[in-house]
């Protein structure tokens, strides 16, 4: 088993030999490259101990959490500054060859390398502080946003309905009560007619979620709360001791939901009435591409949906949205998704720019999306994974307001 970890040993020495090389060439002082070293083993060494020594059966844990959220930011440093001197070597050796050959003296390289050096550690305190500060505020700095859908078919009476979706609450993550419960406020602030929750309330296990229950409980609207299945939810990425063990934490899972007063749709639907119009709530398991779970059945869903219904899907996985949804003879006219979590990572600047790692792995991977009069959101998630923190990507509720076109209201 150690022996495929190798080739990555190899490559972290490698950039590990870069950066203190490069922080060596660039101040010269032994105080500060012995701090320097002294970290770089702190951070590696419970790196490596939590991450292979972690009981697998307990699920993910805060200290992994902040053990992976210190090496990533000190890895997009030694990143920065192993680009930059890999890349002049080469120069150095393509200009040698040169030298070689047209027998022309060199200029000063101790004087370039310095200057690069100290060129790389300035662009690479960018990413490196960028992902402090994500750990330290970025992760509880949650984000209302606002939409207006407009569709020709919305029933008269739900002009002007108001949905207020969350998702990812990856409960296990959470170590700030008060930060938690304030988010919990502005959900409820926002006063939505209806509550749908798309996914993943826990990391790893079901008992993540049990000292957040009464919080999110705090939770109400009008016409119900509703909720469906992600990924994480099912147990799969930690190991169990028997099937049965595996079962009953999904059955405490299931339990969670109902104390939080979701209505946990499992490829079911229900039907929001008011004044004698009605829409329909659909939601299905977890449905995503390649390795991930595909449990949603979208047809079953189905079954108590008629054709001309004005439907809403829950679905926690947005690549389920060009899979099957936008295929299926029904017209989904808005489908919620999250699970991407925008990464947690990127850029936005609202109305003009958003650039996020994640976009070359999901094709819709954060806000609106829209094909042949059917509409998609994705929700940036709640919570947050692995990284504890969040840049650029903030933490989301959103608000959504469906209006009939024309309308005067």
């Amino acid at each position: 088993m150690f022996l495929r970890w190798i080739p990555l040993i190899i490559v972290i020495l490698i950039v590990e030999w870069y950066a203190f090389q490069a922080i060596k060439t660039a101040f010269n002082n032994k105080w500060l490259l012995g701090v320097y070293s002294l970290i770089v083993v702190l951070v590696l060494g419970n790196f490596f101990w939590q991450f292979f020594g972690y009981d697998r059966t307990e699920g993910w844990t805060h200290a992994i959490a902040y053990a992976i959220g210190f090496f990533v930011a000190l890895a997009s440093l030694q990143i920065v500054l192993f680009s930059f001197l890999f890349l002049e070597d080469v120069l150095r050796l393509l200009k040698a060859c040169v030298d070689f050959f047209s027998e022309r003296r060199s200029f000063d390289i101790p004087y370039r390398r310095k200057f690069i050096s100290q060129i790389a550690i300035g662009l690479g305190a960018i990413p490196f502080a960028s992902l402090l500060y994500g750990m330290y505020q970025g992760r509880y700095n949650y984000k209302v946003l606002n939409y207006t859908l407009e569709y020709d078919d919305l029933p008269e009476e739900f002009n002007g309905f108001k949905i207020t979706q969350i998702s990812d609450l990856h409960c296990g993550s959470f170590d700030n009560f008060e930060k938690v419960a304030y988010g919990v406020d502005l959900i409820n602030q926002q006063k939505g007619d209806v509550i749908l929750f798309t996914g993943d309330l826990v990391n790893s296990v079901a008992k993540e979620a049990a000292p957040w229950v009464k919080l999110f409980s705090k939770i109400t609207a009008p016409f119900g709360k509703f909720s469906v299945m992600g990924n994480h939810d099912y147990g799969d990425y930690t190991e169990w001791e028997s099937i049965s063990a595996k079962e009953k934490n999904l059955q405490d899972l299931f339990n969670f939901h109902q104390e939080m007063g979701f209505d946990l749709l499992l490829n079911d639907s229900r039907k929001i009435e008011k004044n004698g119009d009605k829409i329909a709530i659909i939601g299905v398991e977890n449905w995503g591409a390649g390795r991930f779970k595909k449990a949603g059945d979208l047809s079953k869903s189905l079954t108590e949906v008629d054709k001309n219904d004005f439907k809403i899907l829950l679905t926690h996985d947005p690549s389920h949205w060009d899979a099957e949804v936008l295929p299926h003879k029904f017209p989904f006219h808005l489908t919620l998704s999250g699970h991407t979590h925008g990464f947690q990572f990127g850029i936005e600047i609202p109305g003009w720019f958003k650039w996020s790692p994640i976009k070359w792995r999901y094709k819709q991977w954060a806000g609106i999306y829209e094909s042949e009069n059917q509409k998609l959101n994705v929700n940036r998630g709640f919570g947050y994974l692995a990284y504890p923190g969040r840049v650029g990507i903030w933490p989301e509720i959103t608000v959504i307001t469906l209006k009939k076109k024309n309308s005067l209201i």
